[in-house]
């Protein structure tokens, strides 16, 4: 597996006078789970779409090892905040649908997919139309489409934001056992606090206009649930609820602020 490099990176729309991103530099190590935080309109998803090689920025670069990023391609995959998932094709056939356009051998689809939909907890709705799911379950298929790939990041546009908060703690729990269980790789967007905490090894704190990174933390929390902590656990600790509430009041201030100068956020 290979490192994913964020090199100053810039960007402006071009009905903005405002940069969305202004001089990004990230490093995503494999094997890990980096959480970008921050309110909307901080660039958060534009960030997303340029390591997804959705869009270029107006200067810096992405690379992953000594390769620029350009264009989407089978090393990142994206799971969508909507699911975006294809309504006239039941669960296996959506996590099956990429495979199908490399043209793969129908025996090797059907095992990955079976393989894929064990893992995720969809093995028994396999043949159940979409529009027969829950929230939670369509973007657990949105999840198992994004792992069929064999991709080396999974992408996620603030994938649980939509969600009831036990089913969005249900999907916290499942990202971090694919990230324990099958050694996979995410960049993950969200302007919750707790779920940043909870699943980041590097926590992204963004603040807007411009788009900037204004800190990274170091975290353990992911890893103590890795060692065994649940995360009821977790979450009620002393430690856990105090950068809780720290993180809170200090982007609280930082909006006061944008709201006292005009700025829009």
């Amino acid at each position: 597996m290979t490192t994913l490099r964020v090199e100053h990176i810039q960007h402006t729309f071009a009905n903005q006078s405002v940069a969305t991103l202004e001089d990004i530099n990230l490093t995503l190590e494999p094997g890990t789970i980096t959480v970008v935080l921050g309110e909307s309109g901080c660039g958060k998803t534009t960030l997303l779409n340029i390591l997804a090689g959705f869009q270029q920025p107006d200067a810096g670069q992405v690379t992953l090892g000594e390769r620029v990023i350009r264009a989407p391609d089978a090393s990142r995959a994206v799971v969508f905040q909507d699911h975006a998932l294809l309504p006239w094709l039941n669960v296996k056939e959506n996590v099956a649908f990429s495979l199908r356009l490399q043209d793969q051998d129908e025996s090797i689809i059907e095992d990955k997919v079976s393989n894929i939909l064990s893992i995720v907890g969809l093995d028994h709705v396999a043949d159940a139309n979409i529009w027969e799911l829950s929230g939670g379950m369509k973007q657990r298929v949105g999840i198992a489409r994004a792992l069929v790939s064999s991709a080396e990041f999974i992408l996620l546009d603030e994938p649980f934001a939509a969600l009831d908060a036990f089913t969005r703690e249900a999907m916290q729990k499942l990202v971090l056992d694919l990230w324990i269980h099958e050694r996979k790789s995410f960049f993950l967007i969200t302007h919750d606090i707790e779920e940043a905490l909870l699943l980041s090894q590097q926590l992204v704190i963004m603040q807007a206009q411009p788009g900037r990174i204004q800190e990274i933390k170091t975290l353990d929390f992911s890893t103590r649930y890795q060692q065994g902590e649940s995360i009821r656990q977790i979450k009620s600790d002393a430690a856990f609820i105090q950068l809780r509430e720290q993180l809170f009041e200090h982007l609280s201030e930082y909006t006061s602020q944008q709201t006292e100068r005009g700025d829009p956020t």
